[in-house]
C-alpha cells in the first residue's frame, strides 16, 4: 500500500516521502496516528502543490539572503565601546551591536545569525560571521573604536 508520510516516522522516512508498506501497518498505525495519508491522485496532487509552495518561498529567501550578502561585501562596520586605558573595552561586542549596525546601514538582520570567530574584548579589527540562510554566509569586518 502507498502511502505519502506527513511527517517525519522513525526508521520508516521523512515528511512528504511517498513509500510502499504492509496494509495493516498504514490502515492500523500510520493513518489513524495522523503520520500518513493514502497516495492517491488526489493526495498527491495536493504533495506536488505543497512542494512547488514550499521551493518558492526557499528560493525567495534565498535571492533576499543573496542581496543582503551583496550590500554587506566591502562594508566595514564601527562599533563604538568604553574602553580602559589599555585597549580593553568594559564588557564585550555583542552580536545584537553588530545587528544594530547593519540595521542602521539599511538592511536587518537577526542578531541570532551572527557568531564571531573569538571574543571581541579588545579595541582592534574583528570579523563576524553572518549566516543569512544555509547557503548564503558572509563575513562582515568590523572595527572596535573607544568613545
Amino acid at each position: 500500500m502507498e502511502i505519502i508520510l506527513k511527517q517525519d516516522v522513525k526508521k520508516l522516512g521523512e515528511k512528504d516521502d511517498i513509500l510502499n508498506v504492509k496494509p495493516g501497518f498504514a490502515r492500523n498505525y500510520l493513518i489513524p496516528q495522523g503520520f500518513a495519508v493514502i497516495a492517491n491522485d488526489s493526495n498527491r496532487k495536493i504533495l506536488a502543490e505543497n512542494l512547488r509552495q514550499v521551493q518558492f518561498k526557499q528560493d525567495k529567501l534565498k535571492k533576499d539572503a543573496e542581496v543582503i550578502a551583496a550590500a554587506l561585501e566591502g562594508v566595514t562596520l564601527s562599533i563604538g565601546a568604553k574602553a580602559g586605558e589599555s585597549g580593553k573595552i568594559f564588557g564585550a561586542v555583542n552580536p545584537l551591536q553588530i545587528a544594530e549596525a547593519i540595521k542602521k546601514i539599511g538592511h536587518e538582520v537577526d542578531r541570532r545569525k551572527i557568531t564571531f570567530e573569538t571574543d571581541v574584548k579588545f579595541i582592534g579589527s574583528y570579523v563576524a560571521n553572518v549566516n543569512l540562510h544555509k547557503e548564503v554566509k558572509v563575513q562582515v569586518p568590523f572595527e572596535v573604536v573607544a568613545e
